[in-house]
């Protein structure tokens, strides 16, 4: 066996989608701050993301993090998030396996019932609380970053579709929300490449006549998830198919994607404070969440939102490179 690069990783699946954690084999990123080595890591390092998440290490809907030094004094770790579409702000699903890879391979200081893990991420600083007996993680409970609305009722012409009608919600990345009937499809997995070109159309209608960027970072910047709401959905239960660029479905329930809609029902009105909200994923799985606040984000209006899942790890390994290997950096078919 030879190798010319061995990374070592703790792989993890938050209620259905993959976390590759990556431990070891990676060095501290260039940056001031996580921002700052976000910064860094799309322009510099695009090839080990490649290489961690493209086939044949990875799949078509492969997500990580790679765990930094955090760059504040209040942080336990920083964490840079990478999935197949690039190097992302915040990642809600990620943090919950983060977080409990953290606690169940002792690299944080765990107690019982509850340990309480703070992260450095590009988007800010997350707050995870760990509900943990006999040294399993249960449970995760985030607090996510500021998130807040850009947009109420826009609209884009889409090729094939017409004008669609959405909401534009930050909650650690942008996402256009809509209901799927809408579009004229049904919530059914029979027709996932129908919803998921959709998705695909949606999402560059946005980007060239409507994109949202962050108010306080212009590095944060348009729309790389649509989220179809499936009929029925409410400021109680919602359902949702999450289309990802490049072109995948989440399976989990997604994070920032659960933040953006409680933000986006508390805009219109019909999400109050301290009201529980359950999120349903594509393959049925559940975080529950509820705002605990309300905040100002470059002069628009925002809240704190709160969301719990849980996350299982699946396996560890040590990734190699052989030297003569014909795809360093991976593939996408």
């Amino acid at each position: 066996m030879r190798s010319v690069r061995m990374i070592s990783a703790v792989d993890s699946h938050t209620e259905g989608m993959p976390t590759r954690v990556v431990t070891g084999g990676v060095g501290p990123v260039t940056g001031a701050t996580m921002a700052e080595r976000r910064r860094h890591a799309v322009e510099h390092l695009d090839p080990l993301r490649r290489y961690l998440v493209d086939e044949p290490r990875g799949h078509s809907a492969m997500s990580g993090a790679i765990l930094q030094p955090p760059t504040r004094p209040d942080a336990d770790w920083g964490v840079l998030f990478i999935e197949v579409s690039g190097f992302l702000p915040m990642c809600g699903h990620g943090t919950i396996g983060v977080a409990t890879v953290l606690v169940e391979t002792g690299m944080v200081t765990v107690t019982e019932p509850e340990t309480v893990v703070r992260l450095d991420t590009p988007a800010g600083l997350i707050e995870a609380r760990v509900t943990v007996r006999d040294g399993v993680a249960e449970r995760v409970t985030l607090r996510n970053v500021e998130s807040f609305v850009t947009e109420l009722n826009a609209a884009v012409e889409v090729p094939g579709l017409g004008v669609v009608r959405y909401d534009m919600a930050y909650g650690g990345n942008f996402y256009a929300v809509t209901e799927l009937d809408r579009l004229g499809l049904p919530f059914d997995r029979a027709r996932k490449d129908d919803i998921l070109a959709a998705g695909l159309a949606v999402m560059r209608a946005v980007n060239e006549q409507r994109r949202p960027v962050h108010p306080e970072d212009p590095l944060i910047g348009g729309c790389k998830h649509v989220q179809f709401l499936a009929p029925g959905s409410d400021a109680k239960h919602s359902r949702n198919a999450m289309a990802i660029h490049p072109g995948w479905f989440d399976r989990s329930p997604c994070g920032t994607g659960t933040s953006a809609r409680m933000a986006q029902l508390h805009a219109r009105g019909e999400l109050p404070l301290d009201t529980e909200f359950v999120n349903e994923s594509f393959i049925g799985t559940r975080f529950t969440g509820r705002l605990v606040g309300t905040a100002q984000v470059g002069g628009l209006p925002a809240v704190v939102p709160e969301f719990s899942g849980r996350a299982w790890i699946t396996g560890t390994a040590n990734y190699l490179l052989d030297p003569d290997d014909p795809f360093p950096n991976g593939f996408v078919l």
